[in-house]
């Protein structure tokens, strides 16, 4: 099942959009308010399978309807709404309707990439976030793209690495990358944070030279230094 999106486009000249340093002249701007499943008159009340009021499927933990011979997936169930989600969720419920056993579920821990110029992507908390949950206990470690060979090799001078761990334990807590490649890279870091390790991996790891990957390595040394930097303070 697909979902209709319902983009609106300001189409009177001159709008002025403002970045951090920059105003852009623009002609048009395209924006969206929201997202609606794409169910109307396919029949699903009929079959005892209910809708909300924006047209989207409720379902259990195997994407199954209350028709347990009807499966729903993708972002016609809502949120996250990812295309790599929704294929998962696919899997999932053709899984279960047909009795395979090596695909239970969807992983808890969900990528996002941005596919924007530059690329942006994220796994796990944000510094916001673990800081709300965990005060003080929580330290970062960053690492940029002009630094690294492979940077500046592929002219990237902007892109970076963020690294959110647990100061007491050291443990991953989320990996934010903007840049040449993020949505890639960061599958490095969600490997890491979804196997509980902590960023002593990058620090012992090798990784082939030059690349981007080896990013996460100076951005663990970062944080080790800023570990270090607050034991001096005390």
């Amino acid at each position: 099942m697909l979902l209709s999106p319902m983009p609106s486009i300001a189409r009177s000249p001159g709008h002025d959009l403002v970045y951090p340093g920059k105003v852009l002249q623009t002609s048009r701007v395209l924006y969206t308010t929201g997202r609606v499943g794409n169910t109307k008159g396919m029949g699903l009340e009929a079959l005892g399978i209910a809708v909300d009021d924006r047209g989207r499927v409720a379902v259990d933990e195997h994407f199954c309807t209350k028709v347990p011979s009807v499966y729903a997936a993708g972002d016609v169930i809502g949120h996250p709404a990812l295309a790599a989600t929704s294929m998962e969720q696919g899997r999932v419920a053709v899984c279960h309707a047909f009795g395979f056993t090596y695909k239970q579920k969807v992983a808890e821990q969900l990528p996002y990439g941005i596919y924007t110029i530059p690329e942006v992507s994220a796994v796990g908390e944000s510094e916001r976030e673990a800081k709300a949950r965990l005060g003080d206990d929580v330290e970062i470690g960053v690492a940029k793209f002009a630094t690294n060979p492979r940077g500046q090799i592929v002219g990237d001078r902007d892109g970076f690495i963020k690294l959110v761990f647990q100061a007491s334990t050291k443990k991953l807590l989320g990996v934010h990358c903007i840049g040449e490649r993020a949505t890639e890279i960061v599958h490095i870091g969600q490997a890491v944070y979804v196997l509980g390790g902590t960023i002593d991996y990058f620090v012992q790891a090798v990784f082939n030279y030059p690349t981007l990957s080896e990013t996460y390595k100076y951005a663990a040394y970062d944080g080790l230094g800023r570990l270090a930097r607050r034991a001096v303070r005390g």
